[in-house]
């Protein structure tokens, strides 16, 4: 009996942990700026978020560009046709797992902020504001001009 109990408290106290640590390993699609796929699996990338496929951005000098596309495009790159390791940390509302992915050690999530890709997602995370500080300062991609944070393009998209 105390055996049992033992088990069921553990399973308690173990499994979520298990849950959330989860590692999805392979070669990634790349979906758009801030979502890849594994082996059929979507991931949203943990505390960024980068600018819609459609979305577009301005120049310093007025001129519109289409950063969310682009946003994709140097991920991409920066992935190739290398294995790319994430490491699970939860699930969204539309069941896609939210991760944190490294490829050769470097954090992704980190490097499109950091390149200014994309944006610490402060919603949901204070993980890479360092990162878009960094980025923001030095006038990199997306803070060269001027754009609307994605979740506020998302609304507009929506109608309010």
């Amino acid at each position: 009996m105390r055996l049992l109990l033992a088990l069921f408290l553990i399973s308690f106290v173990v499994a979520p942990q298990q849950a959330h640590a989860e590692t999805l390993t392979g070669v990634v699609s790349v979906i758009d700026g801030d979502t890849l796929k594994i082996r059929g699996q979507r991931i949203r990338l943990h505390g960024i978020d980068a600018p819609e496929s459609r979305q577009l951005c301005e120049t310093a000098e007025g001129q519109r560009w289409r950063c969310g596309q682009q946003a994709a495009l140097a991920l991409a790159d920066m992935i190739g046709r290398r294995q790319v390791n994430c490491t699970v940390r939860d699930t969204d509302r539309y069941g896609r797992f939210i991760a944190v992915c490294r490829q050769d050690g470097v954090d992704l999530n980190g490097w499109l902020v950091r390149e200014g890709w994309a944006v610490a997602y402060r919603r949901y995370s204070r993980d890479y504001i360092r990162a878009e500080t960094e980025a923001r300062t030095a006038r990199r991609n997306i803070w060269s001009g001027r754009f609307d944070m994605p979740w506020d393009w998302r609304r507009a998209q929506r109608g309010g």
